[in-house]
Order: structure tokens, then C-alpha cells, then sequence
């Protein structure tokens, strides 16, 4: 059961009383009574000091609850976005009232951080949707999903509303077993993995010896990360081009996994800056259309998921960007 009032802090308070056979996790039983809110929003609230059990305050996401227990919560009303809108072009195959795709080139970072305030997909979207957008994680901004690295290209859903964020965001953490999640990716990589055909999983965690990379590890010690690859086309023995489909969707989770097996994407100074001379194997036009790239050769190509407001299943796919074609066509692939 729950309910709700207006708050002394500006904002909703929202109470339930917890009902479970057993102890159950406080982000769980929060999503449970206020379904309308996403999992992540509500663990932000709780570690923002915005929900009470049994009248005091907890700030653990992870703390367990017991049946009977009572809980509020305060939502604060949106506030002012603080990255500032910034007409950026975006490409948008789709949008309605609950979400935008966007095709995100290379170079562009998803969300302002430190050293990357300003020219940032979300300044982008700010100035797109305009007042379309709703109070998503307490201020007015779009609700990112799922990211790209900064020099990956593709495919992107953004949330325009809570709702619309909690739906995709349940796609996607439960890697598409209830629905139509697809994400495909184009791939170029230094020499033919074999099989043709295969799947790699292994676990991945925060580098112990650079945090600026990600590293396999044990199981047991990081994140399941499953990958399934096919060969497309060969150059010879030197470059593949691999289609790549998540099952799970880790931070540098496909230029972990292929460097891991041996074959590390075309370009990519982090994962696989060991293969770097075998460029001057490569034809005289690839090996200049290359040092163009100046990134990894990965492209979000494919994305599909259910609408989350209409079930209806949205696919949609994406051409490589010029500079990965003229790569491609340089390799005759």
C-alpha cells in the first residue's frame, strides 16, 4: 500500500508500508510500492537522504527491510538542468512523447563530466527536446539509458520521462530476456578470430593497475559481460570485420572481449596499441584511411527494444559513418 502528500522540502512525499514473505533490499521494496520510479533513480534518492524507514532516515540502497515496515520517500520537484542546452545537429531516426534515437557520432562524449562540461550528447538533447523533457533524476534532463564510448558511433534511446526511463532501463538490465532488446555492433578487428562463430564471456572489473581501462578477471571477482561474435568478411589474415551482439552491455565491453581473445579492433590505442605496426601490412589507401579513423572501429549498427509505453517493437539501423566506410571500402570488405 502506498500513498502520497506534499512535502516540507519542495517536494512529493511518498509512504508504503512493505510487504514480502522475506527481508528484501531497500531499492527493491521501493520499486515495488512506486513502481512509476526507476530502480536507480530511487538508489539516488536513498543515498541523496530523501527516504525514511520507520521515520529515520537510511542512506543504503542495499539495506535489507522487513514486512511491515514503513517507508517514505521525498521526490524533490525537477530543478533547472545545469549542462546548458547546445544545438549540436544531432541525426534523430526517431522520437515521440516518451523517447529519442539518436545516431551519436564519434567524438562525442555522452554526459558533462570534469574536462568535458560543454559539447556533450546531453547539451545536445537539452537544446533538441527542448521542454519535452520531464524531471528525470530530480532535475530536467534526458534520461540516459545505456552509453557509447566517446569514439564509438551509432545508436542510442534516450528517456524523455520517468516512466519512459524506468521501462527501457528494465530492458536493459535484465539483458532483453522480457522483450525485443537488440544491439548490434559493426566491428572491424586485427586478424580472424576463430571459430567464425562464437561467444565470448568472461568478467570484467575496473583495472587494479590503470582505472582508465577495464580488464577481464575471475569469476566471481567483477560483472558478467557475455559476448556473441560472427565473421562478416576477411582482408586476407589481417582484418575482420565481426558483427558483435550484446547479451550484456559492460563499459568497454566488446574492446575488452575481442582484445582478449586475440584480436583487438582496428584503431584502438587503449586495448590494442601492441598491434599497431601490423598496419603496414595493410594496403597503402587502408593504412591512410586508418590513421583518418583515429579511433576504434566500432559502430552501434543495430537497436532494437519494445516501446516502453506501447510494447510495440522499434528496430532501427544505422550505416557506418564516412570515415569507418572509407576504411571499409579500403579493405574490400
Amino acid at each position: 500500500m502506498s500513498g502520497e502528500s506534499v512535502g516540507n522540502a519542495g517536494g512529493t512525499e511518498r509512504q508504503g508500508v512493505v510487504a514480502a514473505e522475506a527481508p528484501v533490499r531497500l531499492d527493491r521494496a521501493l520499486a515495488l510500492l512506486f513502481p512509476d520510479l526507476s530502480r536507480s533513480r530511487l538508489q539516488d534518492l536513498v543515498r541523496a537522504g530523501h527516504v525514511r524507514r520507520d521515520g529515520a532516515a537510511v542512506r543504503d540502497p542495499s539495506l535489507k527491510v522487513a514486512d511491515g515496515a514503513s517507508l517514505a520517500v521525498t521526490v524533490p520537484e525537477a530543478a533547472p538542468a545545469e549542462p546548458l542546452p547546445e544545438a549540436l545537429g544531432l541525426v534523430v531516426p526517431y522520437e515521440d512523447d516518451d523517447l529519442v534515437v539518436v545516431d551519436k557520432p564519434a567524438g562525442l562524449v555522452v554526459h558533462p563530466a570534469p574536462g568535458n562540461e560543454t559539447g556533450t550528447l546531453v547539451n545536445a538533447l537539452l537544446d533538441h527536446c527542448g521542454d519535452t523533457l520531464s524531471g528525470i533524476g530530480g532535475v530536467r534532463r534526458p534520461g540516459i539509458v545505456h552509453r557509447l564510448d566517446k569514439d564509438t558511433s551509432g545508436l542510442m534511446v534516450v528517456a524523455k520521462n520517468d516512466a519512459a526511463h524506468r521501462g527501457l532501463a528494465a530492458q536493459f538490465a535484465d539483458h532483453g530476456r522480457s522483450g525485443p532488446l537488440e544491439r548490434a555492433y559493426l566491428a572491424l578487428a586485427w586478424g580472424v578470430p576463430e571459430p567464425a562463430r562464437g561467444t565470448v564471456t568472461a568478467d570484467l572489473a575496473r583495472s587494479r593497475h590503470n582505472r582508465e581501462k577495464i580488464a577481464v578477471v575471475r569469476p566471481g571477482e567483477g560483472r558478467h559481460a557475455v559476448t556473441h561474435y560472427a565473421v562478416e568478411a576477411r582482408h586476407g589474415a589481417e582484418v575482420a570485420r565481426v558483427q558483435c551482439r550484446l547479451e550484456t552491455g559492460r563499459t568497454h565491453q566488446i574492446r575488452v572481449h575481442l582484445a582478449h581473445i586475440g584480436h583487438p579492433l582496428l584503431g584502438d590505442a587503449v586495448y590494442g596499441g601492441a598491434f599497431k605496426t601490423k598496419a603496414a601490412r595493410l594496403p597503402e589507401a587502408a593504412q591512410a584511411a586508418l590513421a583518418a579513423l583515429g579511433r576504434q572501429a566500432l559502430h552501434a549498427a543495430l537497436l532494437g527494444f519494445a516501446h516502453p509505453r506501447t510494447g510495440a517493437h522499434l528496430r532501427f539501423e544505422s550505416d557506418p559513418p564516412p570515415d569507418l566506410a572509407r576504411l571499409i571500402a579500403a579493405l574490400g570488405m
